[in-house]
Parts: C-alpha cells; structure tokens; sequence
C-alpha cells in the first residue's frame, strides 16, 4: 500500500512538471519579488523589444579586474540584458570585453585609441589593493548597440559632482534601462518628429545654439524660423524653442504660438527678465540692468508663471579671473567668485532634471508661481543653493560684486526658483478678446488648450555656447563649458531632456524617475572584521549541514525503530 502512494505522488509530480513545462511555453510570464523592482522593464520597453525583427547585438566593454562598484554595474548591465533577451524572443546577442586584455602596452593603447575613435573614453579609476597600496585603472564604463548595420555607442556611469562613486553607481545603475532603450529607439525609429527654433524677435542666433541644435538633431528635424500670419504654420512642430528674445512680441505671434499651445503643442521658454549691457560692463566695469520687455508677461502670467525683473546672485557661483595687482605692476589673476553666474541646482523630484550636476546660468531671474487656481502642476526643475541674494531692477551692475562677503545678511534668501515645468490644461491669453490684427485664419479661436505641457527658464543664457573666433576659424565650445574652471556643467543634458519629455507622449522618460535603494557595506567593519566574516563564511555553512546531518539521521533512526517494533 505504502509503495502504491509514493508511486502515485511520483507520477503526479512528473505530470506537474510537464503541465508547468507547456504552460511556460505558451505562455511567457516572470516574476520580480524585489520591493524597487530592479528586474521588470516596463510596457514601453517590452514594446520595443517585441517589435525587433532582427538580432540585436551588444558589446559591453566593462570588464576585466574591476572594483566593488563597477562590478555591480557589470553585473546589473548583463541582468538587465538578460531581460532583453528575454523580451526580444530571444534576439539579443551580447558579450564582455576587456579592453585593457591587450598582450602588451602597444596592442592596449591601440585597443583605448580605436574605442575613443568611436566615441567611448576611458576614465581613470583611483583604486587600492589588498594592502593599502594606491593603484590606477582605466576603466571603459560603456556598451555598444549593433542593430540593422547600425552602431551606437551608450555610456553607462552617470558622473554628478556632488555625489559620492557609489552614489553615482547606483544612478547609473538605475538609469540602465532608459539609457539602453533612448539609443535603441533612436537606431530603430523610422518616423524623425520635428522642433522648431523661434526667430524675429531677438533671439540667439545659430552658432550661438550650435551644440544644442546638435545634440537635438539626433533625436529631431531641427528647423529655424519666425512666425507668419498663419497660425497653423507651427502645426506639424512637436516642440517649440524660444531662446533668449531681445525684441517685444506683436500681438499677431503672441495669438499664433498661443493658439499653438491651445492644440497640443508644447513649448520650452528661456528668457531673460533682466537686460545687461555686457559691452558697458567690460569697458568701465559697471552697467544698468534694466527689465527685459517682451510683451509676454500677460501671456506667461496667464499659463501660471511670472518671470521677475530682477538678478539672482548666489554664493554657489561661477569664478572668474580678476586682476589683483596694484596699478603699473604685472597683472596678477586669480580666481574670484562671480555671483551673477549661479550654478543653479537641478531638482530631483522630476525626470528633467533629476540626477543632474549644476547647471551653468548668467544674469538670471526669479520665478514665481501664480495663478493657483489653475488645473495646472507646476514643479520646479531648477532652484539656488541657500545663499542667495535677489537684486531688484533697475539699478546698478558692477564688477565690485566680488567683494561682498559670504555671510547671511547679504546672502538671505535660500532655493529662489529659476526653472520650472508646467503640465496641464491652459487657458487662453486671448480669452474674451479679439483676434490681432495681421492674422489670416478662418479657424475658431481656441479658448482653453489640450492637456499639455511647458517648461520656463528664466535665463536665455542657459542654452547659449561660447564661439572663439569668426568664420573658417570659428571654433564652437561645448554647451555648458566653462572655460576659465575648466569644468562641464549640465546645461545640454537638462535642456535635451526638457525637450524630450515635452515631445514625450509615451512616456519614456519616466523611466529616469527609477530608484533603487543604495544599501553600503560598512566599510571599517569590512576591514577590521574580515578574518572573521571569512571563517564565518566557510565555517558557518559546513557547521549548519552537519547540523542537518545529524538531526536527519536521529530523526530517521527513530522513525525506523518505532516502526520495527510495531
């Protein structure tokens, strides 16, 4: 009888597993048990793998006698791509290679040069061995996609300032799948949505938005051109650029970019709410700052912001060289802090700015929100650090700024917003008034627009790049460069994915808000603890199997010999 019941449950565990086997073939499923959900991609993503109709091939060059930190970024690249795999039915291919595996110091140098041809830098890694001794490593932190004859390169480490190397691993960590899937969709997209640059009113030109025209063009179809009479001319522009305006804006453009975000569209305002004369200020080391007036603080106060006539100074600043040598003695520079030049933080409460360095700005102003009544969320994207002073104008301008002290007096004012984001339902500017003179349509006015969105930074600057030289010799600085500090600041990567998440309507970038929880070693406990948790490694499981053991074979003796006297 006995042996009757454990061949029944034998052949019902057989028909389990095969009944598991055809379930799991025909119908795909997996499960993810952590609490952030570090291994489930979303729609989106599962989406475009899906829709992969050849193989996808990825080379990953993070290998070799990595550290702590880059081995986790290792290992959470191959799970990530794993889940690829996965998803794609089985269509992506990928594999590990060392770049510093070279037989001999030519052969590497010449596997370094040939990567950083393609666009993918080494970066020196600061390490220590076993004994404490200082060591140096040159670390390739990237992948690179290959999909239809395509290559694209994608960098895998997120390097913020003020973060710490784990920190900044664990954001690269979280950010794998929208890094990933932005270059993959870029090589597979079949359909180039179009933004628009403004013009006609005094913005900047060009070469002066040379690097962001740049980085949008992989993304977009980037054109340039000012308003006609024909509201719909902006109709078939996903995003519109409005980058640093000098000139009032004529009722008849207010009404067609008005009319332009009543349909849908989406806009990305940089302008200033102060206007410098830097030829003054350069010449006789003052000038008179004076409200920058566009004709557009109606039509700004009406969406829910208000760009201030004023100038933010912040102790978290740019330096700039100023000449401290007396008056007929060798010009000596040195480096002293230019309050007019906030490093504004990014914010990390949104996909835009979230994991973000300092973003490089210049005479810029406040921002307020108004309007509250307004189906509108408004989040701030950009904000000073907690020393800040706010300079009313007009008034005076002048290199002598430099002297002030740091101290709370002066410095009062703390996280004065600078950039802000706007999504929603918006009214009307034009609301119970009539259509300007100069515009021809025969279409309605539009009085309360779509659900959409914007993004306000009060600061034309934030999107200029410095250009050396004039014509063949003209030399284009990379946005956010500041020279003197040698330093590159975050300006084109907040601007790009402002654009990007205004033209977003699927919603990739929310894969940026991704948190997975940073949980550190204790490293003094590693250090001063690691004969202990050694032996407590290889001890503790050979002392709990012969446990096992041992309770197993009591426990299987004392059942046989209550059954052999029965």
């Amino acid at each position: 009888m006995e042996m009757i019941k454990k061949s029944i449950h034998i052949i019902l565990f057989i028909i389990a597993v095969i009944a598991v086997y055809f379930i799991s073939e025909r119908h795909f499923f997996r499960i993810d048990l952590t609490s952030e959900k570090r291994y489930s991609l979303s729609d989106n993503t599962k989406n475009l793998l899906g829709s992969l109709d050849e193989e996808l091939e990825v080379k990953v060059y993070l290998d070799g006698d990595l550290n702590a930190g880059f081995l986790r970024l290792r290992k959470a690249t191959k799970e990530m791509l794993d889940e690829f795999d996965a998803y794609a039915g089985k269509r992506v291919r990928y594999s590990f290679e060392n770049p510093s595996a070279g037989a001999t110091n030519e052969e590497r140098d010449k596997k370094y040069e040939e990567l950083e041809k393609r666009g993918m830098r080494g970066i020196l890694v600061h390490d220590r061995d076993q004994e404490g001794q200082a060591m140096q490593k040159v670390v390739f932190p990237w992948i690179e996609i290959l999909y239809k004859g395509k290559s694209r390169p994608v960098n895998l480490l997120k390097n913020v300032p003020d973060k710490s190397g784990e920190e900044n691993l664990n954001t690269s960590i979280e950010t794998l799948e929208y890094e990933i899937t932005d270059a993959l969709r870029l090589m597979t997209t079949k359909q180039v949505p179009k933004v628009a640059f403004l013009e006609g009113h005094g913005e900047w030109v060009q070469p002066l938005v040379y690097d962001m025209t740049q980085a949008l063009s992989h993304y977009y179809q980037v054109d340039r051109g000012a308003i006609t009479d024909d509201p719909s001319i902006l109709n078939d522009y996903k995003a519109l650029i409005i980058a640093g305006p000098t000139e009032d804006f004529p009722e008849k453009d207010k009404y067609v970019i008005d009319q332009y975000i009543m349909k849908g569209g989406k806009v990305l305002w940089l302008v200033d709410g102060a206007r410098i004369s830097l030829d003054s200020l350069s010449t006789a080391s003052q000038t008179i700052g004076i409200e920058n007036k566009l004709n557009l603080s109606d039509q700004l106060f009406n969406y829910g912001v208000r760009i201030n006539a004023d100038l933010v100074q912040d102790v978290q600043c740019l330096l700039i060289p100023v000449n401290t040598a007396r008056m007929g003695d060798q010009p000596k520079y040195e480096p002293m802090p230019w309050y007019y030049s906030p490093l504004a933080l990014a914010t990390p409460i949104h996909p835009i700015s979230k994991n973000l360095a300092p973003v490089k700005t210049e005479f810029v102003s406040s921002i307020d929100f108004v309007n509250e009544e307004m189906d509108v969320k408004k989040t701030p994207l950009l904000v000073t650090s907690t020393g800040t002073h706010v300079q009313n104008i007009p008034s005076v301008v002048s290199m002598d700024v430099i002297n002030v002290e740091k101290n709370g007096y002066y410095f009062n004012k703390h996280n004065i917003i600078l950039g802000a984001v706007l999504e929603g339902v918006f009214p009307s500017v034009f609301k119970n008034r009539m259509v300007p003179q100069g515009v021809t349509t025969s279409d309605p006015m539009l009085t309360e627009s779509k659900p959409t969105k914007m993004v306000v930074i009060a600061d034309g600057d934030v999107i200029r790049n410095d250009v050396q030289g004039k014509g063949e010799n003209m030399n284009i600085l990379p946005l956010g460069y500041d020279r003197y500090m040698n330093q590159q600041f975050s300006n084109k990567e907040l601007l790009l994915n402002a654009v990007n998440y205004l033209t977003d309507d699927d919603g990739w970038m929310a894969l940026r808000s991704r948190e997975i929880k940073l949980r550190l070693l204790n490293k003094p406990a590693i250090i001063g603890q690691r004969t202990f948790w050694q032996i407590a490694n290889i001890a503790l499981p050979l002392v709990l199997l012969g446990l096992f053991g041992v309770c197993f074979n009591f426990i299987r003796k004392k059942r046989y010999t209550k059954e052999l006297k029965k």
